[in-house]
């Protein structure tokens, strides 16, 4: 019987920790080139300043000029420097100490936004976004300077940003892990647990287990376990004879027949009962099932993969022992790079069947051209806390188009009210604010931060987010 495991966190692959990380900052939003978002550059820290600008003809040694690339397994594919004529020739200086802190100096007249707040100046830090005005935003993070390579990830090519064989999206570290994971338990015969926060995409994970396995060309069944009825699960699970129960009942090869040869995938297992569960165990361990209605015996040869939110422990303890490979899903808040990408992702996938969302929206009304969208809605996207995570995701994405008057997708409102979106007075300074005053009128306002930040008067959200961190206040 096999048993491996794959219960690590991807916040810890061995491979990955062993190497130097580098400060890098990766296009979460162009104007003018939207299919570099997901790139990055990678900064090393040196004597002389790094140059964020346009290479020209006539710029001689460019040798100070980031190159932006693309990041995968083994590969850094260089796509030269920002094309659009919206950067100027030296727009940013760039200075990284250490790992952690990079040194930004705007050198163009545009603008230069730093999580909001407009400087000319900064100190970037992980998780620090940098808005280059109506041009390009960029998101700080570390990176390791050449992605780890894994034998055993044998993916099918796919476009860069564009979703994988299984139809997950992503170029973060994080999610290469994953993907390698995914595709080491994929060639195992071994039953296979998928954990994770709800809305983390469990159910794409199973499809890319079935797409790398041995049984790629059998069926891909999947199911929400939450909808199996207590009373019928057997015929459910494993359907019926004709003219069983019932006189005129057609056949039913029932969810484990109709998976026969390829993956079957039971959603929310957790969710069924502890008896509930018991059904399963015979034809994980032999694949031996009886329709109802039958008295012979039937063999099934399949995968197993269930999927749940809740912690392993709860699972029927002898179910358990049989999924022996655990994989656990990461939520957006570990991978906050790919939001980009999955919206943009979200957003062809909505178009795709809503011809009024291609043709408002999107350039040259095709749906799987790119989305038109602000600035802004990326930089919220990219900071907000998550509960479902991809759902969540879409959901704030109708939000935003709901709101949105012209052809470009706008910022909605964080909360319900029509006047959420009155701008604030912009003209107070955020260090003459006290902890109590800040305290007073979150609490005036019912904890809401959307309105909290212009009734202080602040420019932003952001400025209202930096206070709230300084003087340790939980909304």
């Amino acid at each position: 019987m096999v048993t491996e495991t794959l219960n690590d966190s991807l916040d810890a692959s061995e491979g990955e920790a062993a190497r130097p990380r580098r400060l890098a900052l990766v296009v979460v939003w162009s104007r003018d080139e939207p299919d570099r978002i997901g790139e990055l550059a990678l900064l090393e820290p040196r004597a002389r300043p790094w140059i964020l600008g346009r290479q020209t003809d006539d710029q001689g040694s460019a040798a100070s000029l980031l190159q932006l690339l693309r990041q995968r397994p083994g590969v850094n594919e260089r796509t030269g420097p920002p094309r659009s004529p919206r950067v100027s020739r030296e727009h940013l200086e760039l200075r990284p100490h250490g790992a952690e802190l990079l040194a930004v100096r705007n050198l163009s007249r545009r603008a230069m936004w730093v999580n909001g707040e407009e400087r000319q100046a900064a100190d970037l830090r992980p998780g620090d976004v940098l808005e280059l005005h109506r041009v390009m935003t960029l998101w700080c993070t570390t990176r390791p300077a050449l992605l780890p390579e894994r034998p055993d990830l044998e993916l099918p090519a796919h476009a860069f940003g564009g979703p994988d064989v299984g139809g997950m999206v992503g170029e973060s570290p994080v999610i290469w892990e994953l993907r390698a994971r995914l595709a080491f338990a994929a060639r195992r015969r071994a039953h296979v647990l998928v954990g994770g926060p709800s809305g983390s995409g469990k159910e794409l994970a199973a499809a890319l287990l079935h797409a790398l396995s041995e049984r790629r060309e059998g069926p891909f069944v999947a199911r929400n376990a939450a909808t199996l009825p207590a009373g019928l699960i057997d015929a459910e699970l494993f359907g019926n004879a004709r003219n069983y129960p019932n006189p005129g009942m057609r056949e039913r090869p029932g969810l484990v027949g109709a998976a026969a040869g390829g993956t079957l995938f039971l959603d929310e297992l957790g969710e069924l009962s502890h008896e509930l569960q018991a059904h399963l165990l015979r034809v994980l361990d032999h694949g031996e099932y009886q329709r109802l209605g039958e008295s012979e015996t039937r063999r099934a040869e399949l995968r197993f993969v269930g999927a749940t939110n809740r912690a392993p422990a709860e699972l029927k303890h002898d179910l358990l022992a049989r999924l022996l490979i655990r994989v656990e899903l990461p939520g957006l808040e570990r991978r906050r790079e790919d939001i980009p990408l999955l919206v943009v992702h979200l957003l062809r996938q909505i178009a795709a069947g809503d011809p009024g969302v291609a043709a408002r929206f999107f350039t040259d009304r095709d749906p799987q051209g790119w989305p038109r969208l602000r600035a802004a809605v990326i930089s919220e996207l990219l900071t907000r806390p998550y509960a479902t995570h991809v759902r969540e995701l879409q959901e704030r994405l109708y939000a935003c188009m709901l709101v949105s008057a012209g052809d470009t997708i706008e910022l909605a409102p964080a909360g319900d009210a029509l006047d959420d979106d009155a701008p604030g007075d912009g003209d107070v300074d955020p260090a003459s604010l006290s902890a109590a005053q800040i305290r007073a009128c979150l609490e005036e306002h019912g904890g809401s931060q959307a309105k909290t930040w212009r009734a202080l008067g602040l420019r932003s959200r952001y400025q209202l987010a930096r206070l709230l961190r300084k003087h340790a206040i939980t909304p």
